[in-house]
């Protein structure tokens, strides 16, 4: 998955559903940082593959969404933002540079909540356990 580091299938499969969901935001997030690079460098095809890898997984990350959760309707909303900017940003390459850094921070922002809420339900689980 990453560039910089080799997952087997055997470490996939033996992580958590928080794990794996926030390897994904890493991955998009990396996958962004090599786009602007490339951009820099005006090799437009890598460039149009990263952006491609970004919107998958975030058509990924919409697509597993639980929707029983009052939240899971705002997320649809802004992945499926993110996911339309990220075309823009192909589409328009270098006159659309700046959102590549907006955009890495909004998924940022998401990864840090869904780590924050991981550790909340496993610190509840270890207070349960106690009782």
């Amino acid at each position: 998955m990453s560039e910089n580091k080799n997952y087997s299938e055997e470490d996939i499969k033996s992580m958590s559903g928080p794990e794996l969901l926030l390897l994904l935001y890493d991955e998009a997030m990396e996958r962004l940082t090599k786009g602007e690079r490339l951009l820099e460098e005006k090799n437009y095809e890598e460039f149009n593959d990263c952006m491609q890898r970004v919107s998958q997984i975030v058509r990924y990350l919409k697509d597993i969404l639980d929707m029983n959760y009052s939240v899971s309707g705002d997320l649809k909303r802004i992945y499926e933002y993110l996911i339309y900017d990220i075309s823009v940003v192909k589409a328009g390459k270098e006159s659309r540079r700046d959102e590549i850094g907006r955009i890495r921070h909004i998924l940022s922002e998401l990864r840090e909540g869904f780590e924050g809420a991981g550790k909340q339900v496993e610190k509840e689980k270890v207070e349960e356990g106690i009782r």
